[in-house]
This record gives C-alpha cells, structure tokens and sequence, in this order.
C-alpha cells in the first residue's frame, strides 16, 4: 500500500493518506465521497488512464485504510490535506474531482490555498454550495434530516449503512440500478470508516458554507449532479452552483442517483475525459452551459 504523510495528530503519531497513482499524462485528482474510500472510483481508475491521463486517488483521513485521528474533521483540514497530496507527488495542471463531500475539498482548496497547480475542477453530485437550509439559504436541506443521520449512526452505524446505500443508489421496491453485490461492496467499504469521522463528517459536509470558496474558482469548470439524488438534492446543490460559477458548465444526468459513478459510469468517464482532454477557455466553458 502507499502512503503519504499529511501531517501528526495531538498525540505526535503521523496522519497518513493511502493513496493510488496510476497512468501518465494530464494529472487527475479524484476525491471520494462520504463515507466511502478512494476505491469507490473503480470504474474511472480503470477507465481515465486509458485516455492519457495519471489519476490519483485517495483516501480522506478518518477512512478506508488511511489514519484516523481524533480530530481534524473540518474542511480546512481536508483542504490542507489535499495540497499535501499535491506537493508530495508535485502534481501540476491538475484536474479536481470532488464527489459529494469531496466537492467541499476543492472549493475550499481553490479559496485557501490559491488554487495552486490546479488548471480545471469538477463538482460530481457535490455538497456544494451549501446544503444546510437557513434563513439565506431557503433551498437547503432541513437540519433534522443531518440529525437523524447522526443519531442513526450513533445508534447502529452498521444498519444505517445498509439503508444508506440503497437511497444512495437509488434503490427500491422496483428499482434496482446496482446488484446486490455491489451494495454488499459499498456497505464493506464505508464499515472501514471510524465512527468518529462518520458522524464528525455529517456535521462538516451540511454545515459548511461553500459559497464564498466558489467565488473563488477562476478556472475551466464542470459541474455534474443526477436529478433523481435523494442524498444531495439537485434543487439544494447542483442547481444553485450557476449562482456562483458563472463560467461553468452544467451537465444534468437525467433519472441519475447520487451513486452515479457507479449507475452512470460510462457517460461519466466520458463527461470526464472529455473535459480533462479539451482545451475549453472560461468563456467557451460559460457559452456551453
């Protein structure tokens, strides 16, 4: 396995990501969802390398097979991370792709830390840009949904998972996007999870307000979301990104779960080679949305 160290935890120990790199050409970063790994992207590490690009993929800490520390379950953190990730492996030009939470890494990266060596991003059925409902954010999600996902997680983590991936793959009594195997795999997976970063990251990835980190993305910039996410509603996320990113183009995958990564995966490694391939300025990227 490799790792990349990311920094000490309050005890001293060393916080280290597990990490996979794979391919050459144009620098790929794909940032995994909650509260999955990096291998929730099996089908793009398998497919992008074959389309002249070097992926990296890895895994947040708290998760997988990566450090688990106590604390440093905010996306400051996360944002610090990344840009380890980036300078250890001295990445340059790199495209970002943040799924679900992991779309709070990038906006939150391009703001922090200037958005240094990245030339594109991508936002795939992302948190962004702000889930929570507020009084200026009447589109949001209800705090009590975020509660009872704390609570169920508190109660029986192990079951919530299990009722977790099938709303995430959109899943019911007569659809059946994804084998039951793969929900087997996916419950595997996210089980790998400390309980503390399950429950630290619901708070994290419904409360942070990503909307000034947005306005901070001057690059080329795709945004992609399923119509039919039940996880991260549409009208509370992808819909409202244009409020924000003017330049970037907006792809709706019709019918789509949040687990398109899986249930889409064709369409989306294509959405993604294309544009991580293409020479698209901001104003060709804004005439396309």
């Amino acid at each position: 396995m490799s790792y990349i160290k990311v920094g000490q935890d309050t005890n001293g120990q060393d916080i280290r990501l597990h990490y996979i790199d794979q391919g050459q050409g144009t620098p790929v970063v794909l940032i995994h969802g909650w509260p999955a790994t990096y291998e929730m992207w099996e089908h793009q590490l398998a497919e992008l390398p074959k389309h002249g690009m070097r992926v990296v993929a890895y895994t947040r800490r708290g998760f997988g097979n990566s450090s688990k520390p106590w604390n440093g379950y905010d996306y400051d953190t996360f944002a610090d991370d990344l840009k380890a990730v980036l300078d250890e492996l001295d990445l340059q030009n790199v495209t970002l792709v943040g799924f679900s939470m992991g779309g709070g890494e990038v906006a939150r990266y391009m703001s922090r830390h200037g958005g240094a060596r990245v030339s594109k991003v991508v936002f795939v059925a992302a948190v962004t840009p702000f889930l929570l409902k507020t009084d200026d954010n009447p589109d949001g999600v209800d705090k009590d949904t975020f509660d009872d996902m704390v609570d169920n997680i508190r109660k029986d983590r192990f079951d919530f998972l299990a009722s977790f991936g099938k709303k995430f793959y959109g899943v019911g009594l007569v659809s059946h996007p994804v084998s039951q195997a793969t929900l087997d795999w996916t419950q595997s997976m996210c089980q790998l999870a400390s309980p503390r970063a399950t429950e630290a990251c619901v708070r994290a990835f419904s409360e942070t307000d990503f909307r000034r980190d947005l306005a901070a993305i001057q690059v080329p910039t795709l945004v992609i979301h399923g119509d039919n996410d039940q996880t991260v509603p549409i009208k509370s996320s992808g819909n409202l990104m244009g409020n924000y990113l003017k330049h970037a183009t907006y792809i709706t995958y019709e019918g789509a779960p949040h687990g398109l990564f899986i249930t889409e995966k064709d369409k989306l490694n294509q959405d993604l080679a294309a544009f991580v391939t293409s020479a698209v300025s901001t104003a060709e990227s804004s005439a396309r949305r």
